[in-house]
């Protein structure tokens, strides 16, 4: 039987008759967001500008990696960024929770400690954005916050909205949930600072490319290789528990490597009997799960270190609305 974002494509039967289900959800979500704009519910703004990065569709666009981008490039600018995230897949007993590279990803979630690892900055936790933004501000010296994937967490006030869409597979069949894999209507992108479309360039929109920089052994992280190192090989498994396995999968083959796939559900908890299939043969995996199969991992596996790359044009434009925020 096939799951419901299955039929989020195309405008099929399955999603035509959702429709009605799609109507309610998208009126709720302006309700909901109409009670912020007049202020029945109330919004915090936190004494440093806040950069939000999101997305308005369900699964991966490539969020992580524009945050991580956005992070370095902060630090270049000679600020001291800090993140905060949801934590999804953690299951702390208590939030926000701190992370760091060595944290545990069941308490914590996988994609801040990728953060904390790749960025060297402070990452603060938790369901409430706005409680953990207070925690960066209170206890590290951050003067800029960015918030991965906070478009919808109206509670926790922004300076400057950054949109990500996956420019391979779009919005979909441009339905809200449950018809089709939006959160808010397209209309919502018309009120963004900037769109940025991972992958291929659209009208108004910021390219960002994906650039394999490096593949480590997860075992042993001082052995690298290149992509290009394992084409020769005969056997190749790759596993992936992201929003997108596709796109991963995709890479590896365009780079000439012949695959056996085995794709997982998003954050999926891995365990050694999920690695089992590959045997002794060469197992290559996105960053994002390495970090929770790194506790244990075996000598043939690897994973693929990306690297976000935009233009110099989202660059400049980046650096007005920052240079407009830090002026007041």
């Amino acid at each position: 039987m096939k799951r419901i974002d299955a039929y989020w494509w195309d405008r099929n039967g399955i999603a035509l008759a959702l429709l009605p289900f799609s109507w309610l959800f998208c009126l709720l979500v302006w309700l909901r967001r109409t009670a912020y704009r007049i202020r029945i519910f109330r919004t915090k703004r936190m004494l440093v500008p806040v950069i939000v990065v999101g997305n308005i569709s369900v699964g991966g666009t490539g969020k992580t990696p524009l945050v991580i981008w956005l992070a370095l490039h902060l630090k270049k600018l000679g600020y001291k960024p800090g993140i905060v995230s949801r934590g999804f897949g953690g299951n702390a007993q208590y939030w926000p929770q701190q992370v760091l590279p060595g944290s545990d990803p069941t308490v914590v979630g996988d994609e801040p400690i990728l953060i904390a690892s790749r960025t060297g900055c402070p990452v603060s936790v938790g369901p409430d954005r706005v409680a953990a933004a207070l925690a960066l501000q209170e206890h590290t010296e951050c003067d800029v916050i960015i918030s991965d994937d906070g478009m919808q967490h109206y509670a926790l006030g922004r300076d400057i909205e950054i949109a990500v869409v996956d420019g391979d597979r779009g919005l979909g069949n441009g339905f809200c949930i449950p018809a089709g894999p939006l959160r808010e209507t397209v209309k919502r992108l018309d009120k963004v600072d900037m769109v940025v479309s991972n992958g291929t360039a659209g009208r108004g929109r910021y390219v960002m490319m994906m650039k394999q920089t490096a593949v480590f052994n997860l075992a042993q992280p001082e052995q690298v290789k290149r992509l290009e190192d394992f084409v020769r090989e005969d056997r190749v498994h790759a596993i992936a528990g992201i929003g997108n396995p596709e796109r991963f999968f995709k890479q590896l083959e365009m780079a000439g490597i012949r695959l056996e796939r085995h794709e997982f559900p998003d954050h999926h908890e891995f365990q050694p009997e999920d690695l089992e299939a590959a045997g002794d043969a060469t197992l290559l995996m996105t960053e994002k799960d390495a970090v929770k199969c790194k506790r244990f991992a075996q000598p043939n596996h690897w994973f693929v270190q990306v690297e976000a790359e935009l233009h110099d044009t989202f660059e400049r434009r980046l650096n007005k609305l920052i240079e407009g925020v830090s002026n007041g």
